[in-house]
């Protein structure tokens, strides 16, 4: 009590003899209320600590008495005080050590626990970013810790590195801070390799893929991101699906993902080829900076595994959004029910701004110590997280399939069979359709994503032109109709019999049903001959039929609950929905030139085309 009153008494001669300067005032009554606090809570804690008594020989004992609270003389404050003391050096990591969920227990050092601490050092060194597990003046114990190994909570398959909280998180705490000038951005390619190498103009994945292999295989040792570059996982510890062998791919035929792996292997080679590999371009142009033995297309493959799974969009930038790998952040696992994004703010306090930018996280909610912590990498569908990232959620609210839906093809010059008679199947509107897909600027072929409970409006909207006939047209021009309403009865009905039609044909391009993806599943030990791309795959094919299911069970349900299913003789166009590509909107491989992952992923600012 001397001591409370001593400190106090000294507060309020400070306000008196420096009220009038305030901010040394305040700096220093800020000090002493430390201090304050501090000989409250160790007093209260000394004072009201269990009593220890001694018997007749000489040892200790507990005398019984608690606090009000039940928790032995524990309350929250003191548990939270000695929590944010921390357990000092390396107290976490011995932890996770004791419950194995490090690797390599005993034995030589583990290479990933070393690079592990090297990147923390560096970060330290090069950054002054605070990750320890002890507190310091002015600084709280870092509240998270690398693990060199997690998984799946469902499948128990690997998902690498990993970090997890030391200690109970807060939502809202600040999990980390990382300066800028530390992440791999366009400008520090640009700095690293020439500016007349790497214009200004160039695509932002494209600098820092080739920065990524300068600092990796040109510089090694040298880099000074090599403590980063030395926690990067080789490509066959993530195992995006554009890298997979037409082995892995076979089992996923049928599935929409194959069209778009396809797709961004041929534009990763055509990228490769344009800027790096062919006669006159970066590697000729520059030997020394970009030398062929290093610069192949495998380390490209390698460099954009690393960009597509781990690169941030920071959008608050000062100078407006821009890509970057960020140290440490990266090492951050997705869940697509996590509300957390990373992204930057100018450095300094609310006073003070030094013109430099920092990476910034909070926590989006509560997590108990040991706890796996969790961004999100964005909406992503399965299909999205196959192509880039090497995994499949069980789990994913997100998670649809993309049907294929178009317009019918032109009929062909010869409009009567041989008896003379007409063809039926010929849409007396199909030119019209044409011209007014072609004045509003949508394709003749789009895909749409489906979702196990819903499906886009705008596919709606498509199909209900796509299904109109004369009888609803009543003499009007197509452009007059609003398409986000109902035409008629039977231009619905006809609408959504049509979306069955496709989920249905998308179905069946699978060669085993879901039920039989289900059985070798559940034999554990047969499914564990399978590799690791190949347990996905069955996983992921097996999840798309059951999202379709479920979809074609919901229309078939709501055209019960709409009556449309008594209606007989619907009037209606022949409009195709099973996927048929129009004359002249096929490249020569027979494909579509984008998919509506491709469209997806570049709203999401990954732009699949790269230039």
């Amino acid at each position: 009590l001397k001591s409370v009153l001593r400190t106090s008494r000294l507060v309020t001669k400070l306000d008196d003899e420096l009220k009038d300067k305030n901010f040394i005032f305040c700096a220093m009554k800020d000090v002493c209320l430390r201090l304050l606090i501090f000989e409250v809570v160790i007093g209260a804690s000394c004072a009201f600590a269990p009593l220890l008594l001694r018997n007749s020989n000489g040892n200790s004992y507990n005398n019984g008495l608690s606090m009000a609270g039940g928790e032995g003389g524990d309350t929250e404050w003191s548990k939270a005080l000695r929590e944010s003391e921390g357990g000092g050096p390396n107290a976490f990591e011995k932890e996770l050590k004791m419950k194995g969920l490090f690797q390599g227990k005993s034995g030589p050092a583990n290479p990933k626990m070393t690079a592990n601490a090297k990147l923390v050092d560096w970060l330290a060194e090069e950054g002054d970013v605070y990750l320890k597990d002890e507190s310091t003046w002015g600084e709280a114990p870092h509240p998270m810790a690398i693990s060199t190994e997690t998984v799946d909570e469902i499948t128990n398959e690997s998902s690498g590195r990993g970090l997890l909280a030391r200690r109970s998180i807060n939502d809202g705490d600040e999990l980390l801070i990382i300066p800028l000038r530390l992440c791999l951005t366009k400008p520090s390619a640009r700095e690293a390799l020439g500016k007349d190498a790497l214009p200004s103009d160039i695509n932002e994945f494209l600098a820092i893929a080739c920065q990524l292999i300068h600092e990796k295989y040109v510089l090694g040792d040298k880099s000074f991101w090599k403590p980063y570059i030395d926690v990067l996982p080789e490509v066959n510890e993530v195992n995006p699906s554009f890298t997979w062998s037409d082995e892995d791919l076979s089992f996923l035929k049928g599935s929409p993902v194959i069209a778009a792996t396809q797709s961004m292997q041929m534009k990763l080679r055509r990228e490769y080829d344009d800027l790096l590999g062919k006669d006159g371009a970066l590697c000729d142009r520059f030997p020394n900076r970009f030398p062929r033995k290093h610069f192949t297309f495998e380390n490209w493959e390698w460099a954009f595994t690393m960009l597509f799974s781990r690169a941030i969009r920071l959008r608050d930038l000062k100078e407006g959004e821009a890509l970057a790998m960020v140290p440490y952040a990266d090492l951050i696992n997705h869940s697509s029910f996590s509300r957390a994004y990373i992204d930057a703010r100018e450095s300094g306090d609310w006073l003070f701004k030094n013109g430099d930018e920092e990476v910034i996280l909070y926590a989006d909610r509560g997590y108990r110590k040991m706890e796996q912590i969790y961004i999100s990498y964005g909406p992503k569908s399965n299909a999205d997280l196959l192509l880039l990232y090497g995994f499949a959620l069980e789990r994913n609210p997100y998670n649809s399939v993309d049907v294929t839906v178009s317009i019918a093809a032109p009929p062909s010059t010869s409009t009567g069979s041989e008896d003379g008679d007409e063809t039926s199947s010929v849409d007396p509107l199909a030119e019209k359709k044409r011209t007014f897909l072609d004045a509003v600027g949508r394709s003749k072929t789009v895909d749409f994503p489906c979702y196990a409970d819903r499906y886009p409006t705008e596919m709606l909207e498509y199909l209900r032109l796509m299904m109109m006939t004369e009888e609803d047209t009543r003499g009007k021009d197509l452009s007059e109709f609003d398409y986000s309403r109902t035409i008629s009865a039977a231009n619905e009905a006809a609408v959504l019999y049509s979306v069955i039609d496709a989920v249905k044909r998308q179905l069946s391009l699978f060669p085993n049903s879901e039920e039989e993806d289900a059985v070798i599943i559940k034999d554990k030990t047969l499914f564990r001959l399978f590799s690791y791309n190949q347990r996905m795959a069955v996983r992921h094919r097996r999840n798309e039929k059951r999202l379709l299911k479920r979809t074609v069970a919901s229309l078939e349900k709501q055209i019960r609950n709409r009556g449309l299913d008594t209606m007989e003789e619907l009037t209606r166009a022949d409009g195709s929905t099973l996927g048929e590509v129009l004359p002249g909107e096929a490249d020569k491989l027979g494909m579509k030139q984008r998919t509506a992952l491709e469209e997806r992923l570049e709203k999401m600012g990954l732009p699949i085309d790269l230039k």
